[in-house]
């Protein structure tokens, strides 16, 4: 749960600071054009990437068998 508040944070700010200091200055681009937007798809991504997938949960949940040498 936190590392996926932790990416949608920081993928929001990648995309503000994208807007910001990359952008698009004639205003025709649908993402960059708008702060609003490009923070909103960066949280987005940042969510996504930051997902843990039902594998892993599952995985992570069972006790791993010792192996006897």
């Amino acid at each position: 749960m936190k590392k996926g508040l932790i990416f949608t944070v920081l993928g929001a700010t990648a995309g503000f600071l994208y807007y910001q200091y990359v952008g698009c200055l004639s205003g025709t681009c649908p993402i960059t054009a708008n702060p609003w937007f490009s923070t909103l798809y960066g949280a987005l991504f940042g969510l996504i990437l930051g997902w843990d997938s039902p594998k892993k949960r599952r995985e992570s949940s069972q006790p791993h068998p010792e192996v006897n040498t």
